[in-house]
């Protein structure tokens, strides 16, 4: 969610791991042949979608294509998580083809708006912020704040907020939860923000931040490659991390002006409820990197 975390054992989850943003191409341009879904090949739509493939569990990198994972364009790579399942659903019962672009988190938008790709599905928070840049479709997750920290250590037992009084903290760059979350920490000792979120958990499994704030399902994931992390959950509580909508909403982003995609993207999400993603994202949790 990232405003709003490389292949095999704990490399390839915590490389799977890094956090949750999106970018937005659209209709192709000038290219004879483009149309609302991208270039053409044989005859028939491919949808060009952009995202980390390796932000477990909304998208990773492993080397099959165990369980329906996706080529990644360029490489002998394959990339799955729930934003190639939602990506993999859009582009057939649009009736495209797929074509999944690994790139860096901060390298998502400029490709979406460049026309790169069509668009971005990974992980990205609708914020005002971002709707300068591109346009989003309807939420494809509603996702929760969470924190992790150590088993044993001084915030364990956390039941809030104003509970992790102190703490040292980081979490993703450019993410909701390192702007506007880990603030909210009374006397915080904000560390300077991770480039990436297998960045951010390799700097709490070392001792270097007692706390990092992500969001609930890269945070189970996160228990999986590290068991001796701990989860705080502060959700319904009076003591939560204080959100907006916009924080929370998980979109998928587009060229600015592509309506045609968009819309015809809405029109798949709107067939599914926030049950179908929630089962979604458990089945992507329960297949990600380590996970058995």
């Amino acid at each position: 969610m990232k405003k709003t975390l490389k292949k095999i054992a704990l490399s390839l989850l915590a490389v799977s791991l890094t956090a949750a943003a999106l970018t937005a191409c659209g209709s192709g341009g000038a290219d004879k042949g483009t149309t609302a879904a991208g270039k053409e090949a044989d005859g028939k739509k491919v949808l060009k979608v952009a995202m980390e493939c390796s932000y477990a569990p909304y998208n990773w990198t492993q080397p099959s294509d165990a369980n329906g994972a996706v080529p990644i364009s360029g490489g002998s790579d394959f990339a799955y998580g729930y934003d190639v399942m939602m990506a993999k659903k859009i582009a057939d019962e649009l009736g495209y083809g797929l074509e999944i672009v690994k790139l860096d988190w901060d390298s998502l938008v400029p490709a979406v708006q460049s026309g790169k790709v069509d668009c971005v599905i990974a992980g990205q928070s609708i914020t005002s912020a971002r709707l300068q840049s591109v346009d989003f479709t309807d939420p494809y997750y509603y996702a929760t704040i969470v924190s992790l920290v150590k088993s044993g250590g001084k915030y364990e037992n956390a039941k809030s907020v104003a509970d992790l009084d102190g703490a040292t903290g980081t979490s993703q760059l450019n993410t909701i939860w390192y702007d506007s979350c880990l603030p909210q920490v009374p006397n915080a000792n904000i560390q300077p923000a991770m480039e990436s979120a297998p960045a951010m958990l390799v700097a709490l499994s070392s001792g270097r931040c007692d706390l990092v704030v992500t969001d609930k399902p890269t945070g189970q994931a996160a228990l999986i490659a590290y068991p001796d992390f701990k989860l705080l959950d502060f959700a319904g509580t009076d003591g939560d991390y204080k959100v907006s909508d916009e924080d929370t909403n998980i979109g998928i982003s587009l060229k600015k002006g592509n309506a045609e995609l968009k819309d015809a993207i809405n029109g798949v999400l709107s067939k599914m409820t926030k049950a179908d993603f929630d089962k979604t994202m458990e089945e992507a949790i329960s297949v990600q990197p380590l996970s058995k």
